[in-house]
């Protein structure tokens, strides 16, 4: 059975809400029946979307959004993506990355996001250390979530995130709690 189409997914929020898609600032597209299978160009006809939701749906592949030139927050968890990418058009604006419980190994695709403050990725399959230090390269990010990754093994988020926070020193909130002075010391004698 083919998936809802973006197109199909804009239209029922149309119904359901009254709005003007084009005109939201905030358009859910969430848990469609059946759901979104792929991304596609009928999004860029939401160009005064502040925060994009298409979340628990069936989507494998992040597609460029050139006109949505206001996006602050996008929202893909729960779907299949393995890949960060397309996100060159709304970097400049785009604040908060939510893609927890998808398929993603690498944390490349992200250095457009010069405004990206927040980046929930947990339950991915993130299983390289390395990775995280392609995050403490955005200029602006404070808040992340890795936990459920395999890098993480079988030990706590307390455990591990001195090793966290010596790849990004400058997160103040990890995996949903402050970093700590005392966090901060055992990071830096980590090796």
């Amino acid at each position: 059975m083919p998936g809802t189409s973006c197109k199909e997914a804009i239209k029922n929020f149309e119904t359901r809400t009254g709005q003007n898609a084009a005109e939201a600032t905030e358009v859910k597209l969430i848990c469609q029946l059946p759901p979104i299978d792929k991304m596609d160009d009928s999004l860029n006809q939401l160009e005064a979307c502040q925060k994009l939701s298409l979340s628990t749906n069936a989507i494998e592949r992040m597609i460029a959004l050139p006109k949505l030139k206001s996006l602050r927050i996008l929202s893909l968890g729960r779907n299949n993506i393995k890949r960060i990418m397309a996100l060159e058009d709304v970097g400049a604006t785009l604040e908060e990355l939510w893609i927890s419980y998808n398929q993603i190994e690498k944390l490349d695709g992200l250095q457009p996001c010069v405004k990206l403050t927040t980046l929930y990725i947990g339950n991915n399959k993130i299983k390289a250390w390395d990775e995280l230090s392609k995050v403490s390269q955005l200029p602006e990010i404070k808040s992340v979530l890795f936990i459920g990754n395999p890098i993480y093994g079988d030990k706590t988020k307390e455990e591990n995130a001195p090793f966290v926070v010596k790849r990004i020193p400058q997160i103040a909130t990890l995996d949903g709690k402050i970093v700590t002075a005392a966090t901060r010391k055992a990071a830096s004698e980590v090796d």
